[in-house]
């Protein structure tokens, strides 16, 4: 049985990384002062492939309402401003060279129900990532099976562990959103 707890901490750490990167994902939906987190969901066309705004750029936050983003390349400065307006945050960046300055709207009850949307796609995609997991070692006990190392019932036994393992996951992935949901909600 030394096999099934190596499993499931493998399972755990993973399943681990898709908390901590839904975690990481709603920190960017703030519902009161700028804060540079709320563009690092951004990705930028630039060299070829996707790359992170934060690897393209500074984001600073000087003032409540205004996040500031330096360009360090000239040329893409109009491909930033680009992937900010249609990254889903409803922010309307306008830019001044190398410099894009991305005023913060006041939220309406439409702004904090989009943010609440956006929040629940985060969240479906940590759930995706936790499946994904879970159907990994389900493949890895199939494969145990088919050499002959565990038995038909070992077989049902580490997919049941398995199971409430990704059911516990997923339990937690609905509670991060239903904090964030209220969050975002509360006036």
């Amino acid at each position: 049985m030394a096999e099934l707890s190596t499993l499931t901490e493998d399972l755990t750490r993973r399943m681990d990384g898709a908390l901590e990167s839904l975690r990481r994902d709603l920190a960017g939906l703030r519902s009161g002062r700028a804060n540079a987190a709320l563009l690092e969901p951004v990705r930028v066309e630039a060299y070829g492939g996707e790359v992170p705004l934060s690897q393209v750029a500074t984001i600073a936050a000087p003032e409540a309402r205004m996040l500031t983003v330096q360009v360090w390349d000239r040329s893409l400065a109009g491909l930033v401003e680009k992937a900010i307006r249609d990254s889903g945050l409803g922010l309307n960046p306008a830019g001044e060279g190398q410099t894009i300055r991305v005023p913060i709207p006041q939220l309406t009850e439409e702004r904090r129900n989009e943010l609440a949307k956006a929040a629940g796609r985060y969240a479906e995609g940590a759930k995706i990532a936790v499946r994904g997991v879970r159907r990994d070692g389900m493949d890895q006990t199939k494969a145990l099976e088919k050499k002959t190392e565990i038995g038909q019932d070992e077989v049902k036994s580490w997919s049941d562990t398995i199971q409430k393992l990704t059911d516990q996951y997923v339990k937690k992935v609905e509670e991060i959103l239903a904090d964030k949901e209220r969050e975002i909600k509360q006036v």
